[in-house]
């Protein structure tokens, strides 16, 4: 399956508006928002992953 051209990365800087369930719930897991016995659908919204450049 090929990943969508709107959340393929193009060029340094670019930020993701979308993130994949796995990434959500790194996020949750390190805020404390979300626990292993809980389901993984009706999740939360998060903010995108923001990257920051190093010049």
């Amino acid at each position: 399956m090929s990943v969508h051209p709107s959340l393929k990365l193009r060029g340094i800087g670019r930020k993701r508006s979308v993130l994949s369930r796995g990434e959500r719930l790194k996020l949750l897991l390190a805020a404390g928002m979300w626990a292993e016995d809980k389901p993984v659908f009706g999740l939360p919204k998060t903010d995108p992953i923001k990257i920051k450049l190093h010049k």
